[in-house]
């Protein structure tokens, strides 16, 4: 939890308006987080998903689009906010 928190919080060790410093953290600490988290995993657990995902594409690209909606309609939501926002200035 706390890689995927980092990742995607919009609150950084070094800010990003900061030139090149502010995107070395996410080039340096993200990689770090996925490579802790994924030695913390247990052996057993990742062998499982490892041979879950094996069988993935053979198939083709999966097509599961439900789990994609969610987080579209967030961002139409996030940007009919913005464009009704700067239209009634």
């Amino acid at each position: 939890m706390l890689t995927v928190g980092y990742a995607l919080s919009p609150i950084d060790l070094i800010p990003d308006f900061i030139p090149v410093i502010g995107y070395l953290d996410d080039l340096i600490i993200v990689p770090a987080l996925i490579a802790w988290t994924i030695r913390l995993m247990p052996k057993d657990l990742m062998e499982q998903c490892l041979r879950e995902s094996e069988g993935l594409w053979s198939k083709g690209k999966p097509k599961r689009w439900r789990y994609a909606l969610p987080v579209l309609a967030i961002w139409g939501l996030a940007i009919a906010w913005v464009i009704a926002t700067l239209v009634s200035r």
